[in-house]
């Protein structure tokens, strides 16, 4: 019986923040263990298909590093990162296009449908979703000026057209976006799915913008979580050395979100099973929530 109630208590919790979102549109980047563990990939599915189920409206975005980098090793192809991202010659774009429009999009597809959801999946091209243009990097060197590095088919968003995504959500489908764009030219580019993420978010001025990671969040000196964190607070963080690393640019895309009509913004760990559940619908949450006051 004691079972029986705490259910029923989590339920309760839950009521008004269902009754808050409903209607409303939550973009989810969806990458790390979350996206190679087959439990956790299950997990994933059901939340988002409950989500949709109560009215909410996901939009999913995904990555694919490790499955792109995969397939480059067993054709032979050597894996080239400059500061973090992979250089990407013509023969690298068309095996990145192939494994997140193809191999991974669809398997993610199969896995919300076979939950009772009705996904549908996508890439920038399609609807002309994603307007990409080249990416350039600055790099320093030590005692020279800065350079320019070409890193190839690496891109950045131009512009983002949701209107494909609002017919969607009239048929009652779940958007599952992979991060690949293109220009004004029909060039294609990879482009990060954390920065796609963070700009379809702002394009529909969606209620919630959630970052799956393989890290709980923002963490202090001592290690506990933050749980949640003032956009204003977010550069003394960064100076102090709490938010370091590969997390700066995470914070970053989702304190533009913030800036530009988002809501809210999580980074959560996408390796805890039901994760977003546990981050949306209850009081605690799981993972590092930001806001503007």
């Amino acid at each position: 019986m004691k079972e029986i109630k705490k259910k029923a208590e989590i339920l309760i919790e839950a009521l008004p923040y269902i009754k808050n979102f409903y209607g409303k549109t939550f973009v989810i980047k969806y990458g790390g263990h979350a996206m190679v563990n087959e439990k956790l990939k299950e997990s994933f599915a059901r939340n988002v298909v409950l989500m949709k189920y109560i009215g909410i409206n996901p939009i999913i975005v995904h990555g694919g590093g490790p499955q792109i980098g995969e397939l480059l090793n067993k054709i032979g192809k050597e894996s080239k990162f400059i500061d973090g991202m992979r250089v990407t010659d013509e023969e690298t774009m068309d095996i990145v296009e192939m494994v997140l429009a193809g191999k991974v999009n669809k398997e993610i597809v199969k896995n919300i449908n076979l939950m009772g959801g009705k996904a549908v999946g996508l890439s920038g091209k399609d609807g002309k979703l994603i307007i990409a243009e080249k990416l350039l990097v600055l790099k320093n060197f030590d005692n020279k000026p800065p350079e320019i590095i070409d890193i190839g088919k690496v891109g950045k968003v131009k512009k983002i057209n949701p209107e494909v995504l609002k017919l969607l959500f009239q048929g009652e489908s779940i958007p599952v976006i992979a991060p690949v764009g293109v220009d004004e030219e029909g060039n294609t580019y990879n482009i990060n799915a954390d920065l796609v993420a963070g700009e379809i978010a702002i394009s529909l001025k969606a209620e919630k913008l959630i970052m799956m990671t393989d890290v709980e969040g923002v963490l202090d000196k001592s290690g506990n979580l933050i749980s949640s964190i003032n956009i204003d607070e977010i550069p003394q963080l960064i100076e102090n050395g709490i938010i370091t690393g590969g997390m700066i640019p995470k914070v970053e895309f989702c304190k533009k979100a913030i800036e530009n009509g988002v809501n809210k913004a999580h980074i959560v760990n996408g390796k805890i099973e039901n994760v977003l559940l546990l981050e949306v619908f209850t009081k605690e949450g799981i993972g590092t929530e930001f806001y503007k006051n």
